[in-house]
């Protein structure tokens, strides 16, 4: 296992992890390792339509990034018209307790459904209720994951350059 240390350099700080692992047991379940990087995707409920449109993704990415270097460090994301794609690393909340991964993403979830919803007139779900989580075990896997959350709409036929999607935000492009 690695953790990321939540350093101010812009570097992922893989390290070996010497917390302890939890999980929780839900479908699928979801593991939380103090200090560790996460590969996430959450995606918007099946009857949700139509998909988000660029001011709505705006307003994803703003909630997303509301917590960033305060209770998670948003490393980059994408936010596409049907789903989201982040790594992230959860920060150190005590001495020894870390912010909780859940409890982040379903703040993200609720203000961002919440103002969708008022946006568009009407009442319901959003988001799915589960989120796709993966510990980021290494630097290959780091460096994988970003690479697919970057071109996620090129893939997509959105955008031709994936630097210049409406939806992605990096770190090293500011905060």
């Amino acid at each position: 296992m690695i953790r990321a240390a939540s350093d101010k350099s812009g570097s992922t700080g893989l390290q070996p992890a010497r917390e302890t692992l939890s999980t929780t047991k839900r479908n699928p379940p979801h593991w939380q390792l103090g200090g560790s990087t996460y590969f996430l995707t959450f995606h918007t409920h099946s009857g949700v339509k139509p998909a988000l449109n660029m001011e709505e993704r705006a307003l994803v990415k703003e909630s997303v990034l509301h917590w960033h270097h305060v209770r998670w460090r948003v490393h980059v994301l994408t936010v596409m018209p049907d789903h989201v794609h982040l790594l992230a690393t959860p920060l150190q909340q005590t001495a020894t307790e870390w912010f909780s991964l859940s409890s982040i993403l379903q703040s993200v979830k609720r203000y961002s459904a919440r103002q969708v919803n008022i946006g568009r007139e009407r009442h319901g779900r959003l988001w799915q209720a589960e989120t796709y989580d993966r510990i980021v075990r290494d630097e290959k896997e780091y460096e994988e994951e970003l690479q697919y959350i970057l071109a996620n709409a090129q893939r997509s036929g959105l955008v031709m350059d994936p630097w210049q999607y409406d939806g992605f935000w990096c770190e090293s492009m500011g905060s």
